[in-house]
């Protein structure tokens, strides 16, 4: 069983590394790392180019992200784990997207992939998870607090969910744990009161 479990890592870590914010703002002769947080993810990739190539950057992490869950689903369902596979194959391509080896380990911080994985493992917990997010995010328009949120809701939909299930326990701690961390700057920001806020539109980034 380790071999179909490797595949899954390896394949899910590679997948990681397709990002869809350097991708797209590859094709516009940029990098959206020589921008704004110097991250590669959605938001900064919203921030400094609009909303001009952003739902195809959403949609190649997200695809990314069903692939990467879809074959760790394939490879262990046939040892009766293929629930585990799923969320093995989304905890990999997190990693990958977060620390791509291929990208100089300048990645994103990994919240659509966490939705993703969410929408692959089980409905009602990404239901949740979006719930908690454009709450969060409509209240105040930080980002980072309803990405904070989000994987909150996240790690304990599952644990809950899935109490008494060791390796999904596990993985919705480290898989939040994991994105907590890649916000630890926007946390310090929060908590100073200096973080920047994200508008959908210009006029309301008048108010």
């Amino acid at each position: 069983m380790w071999f179909p479990i490797l595949i899954t890592l390896a394949t899910g870590y590679l997948l990681g590394n397709i990002n869809g914010a350097v991708c797209v703002s590859s094709l516009m002769n940029d990098d959206v790392r020589s921008h704004g947080s110097g991250n590669a993810g959605l938001t900064n990739f919203f921030r400094n180019f609009g909303s001009k190539g952003t739902i195809v950057v959403l949609l190649t992490d997200m695809l990314k992200t069903m692939l990467s869950c879809a074959v760790g689903h394939l490879l262990l369902q046939p040892y009766g784990l293929a629930l585990e596979g799923t969320m093995l194959g989304g905890f990999a391509v997190s990693l990958g997207h977060d620390f791509p080896a291929l990208l100089g380990f300048r990645g994103g911080k990994g919240i659509v992939c966490g939705l993703s994985v969410a929408i692959c493992a089980d409905w009602r917990i990404a239901i949740l998870t979006a719930i908690a997010f454009f709450t969060s995010y409509g209240f105040t328009h930080y980002v980072s607090l309803g990405s904070i949120m989000a994987t909150l809701t996240f790690g304990v939909g599952f644990l809950i969910v899935y109490w008494g299930n060791p390796t999904i326990m596990v993985l919705s701690i480290v898989m939040p744990l994991l994105a907590l961390y890649m916000h630890r700057s926007n946390i310090k920001k929060l908590l100073s009161g200096t973080e920047s806020k994200v508008y959908l539109s210009k006029k309301g980034k008048k108010q």
